[in-house]
């Protein structure tokens, strides 16, 4: 595993951190499991078209 990627994998578990704890306290839970969902797809595109 090269260094650089660590950065980018400590960046998206860091967002994803952090994406659920701001949705957890501001929304439904309907709209968490919708956001939850779109995020889960984005960070999946970025680690398809960048990381592997």
């Amino acid at each position: 595993m090269e260094m650089q990627n660590i950065g980018y994998y400590i960046f998206i578990l860091v967002a994803i951190i952090v994406a659920f704890l701001i949705v957890k306290k501001v929304t439904t839970c309907l709209v968490k499991s919708i956001v939850l969902i779109v995020l889960a797809v984005v960070l999946g595109y970025i680690y398809w078209m960048y990381l592997r």
